[in-house]
């Protein structure tokens, strides 16, 4: 069997009938799989997407949909919030993970968010995504604010990082 490698996935800038259904699957799946979290999560994202959609403006609002053999395996948006952006619903299937996807979707966010002349970013995750932590931190992300939660499903502890340009 072919090792998997980055140059096989295809990332695409343009949301399409069922991505938005089919990433909110996505999340509630790999979340309640991985860290136990509820229907609420779910929710939560699929309240979000729609925004997103309602709000949707391609000179400053961004999707990198990550595709593998027509199936999605990587999901990434900005969403224009004034000044700033913010970086949500970052996910990649743990079977494409270590392939660089992460980093490759890093990278598109901020050359988007300088193209846009955006001053700040911000995101919105929990203390137990520590892999994910590490990756914002690396692109100059700062731990800004911490708070408890149970909006999704479980007692968590909701974190925001901040970068500013």
């Amino acid at each position: 069997m072919n090792e998997l490698s980055i140059d096989d996935i295809t990332i695409r800038t343009e949301l399409k009938p069922g991505d938005i259904g089919y990433v909110t699957f996505l999340h509630g799946i790999l979340y309640r799989k991985e860290y136990c979290y509820g229907i609420e999560f779910e929710s939560y994202v699929s309240k979000g997407l729609l925004e997103f959609f309602q709000k949707y403006n391609a000179s400053n609002n961004r999707v990198w949909v990550c595709e593998h053999n027509e199936q999605i395996v990587g999901f990434l948006l900005l969403m224009n919030r004034g000044e700033s952006a913010q970086l949500r619903y970052f996910l990649v299937l743990p079977e494409y993970r270590g392939i660089g996807l992460g980093r490759k979707l890093m990278d598109l966010f901020i050359e988007f968010l300088i193209q846009c002349k955006y001053r700040s970013a911000y995101l919105w995750t929990t203390s137990e995504l520590h892999t994910a932590a590490h990756l914002y931190t690396k692109y100059g992300f700062k731990l800004s604010e911490e708070k408890n939660s149970v909006v999704f499903g479980k007692s968590v502890i909701e974190q925001r990082y901040d970068l500013y340009l």
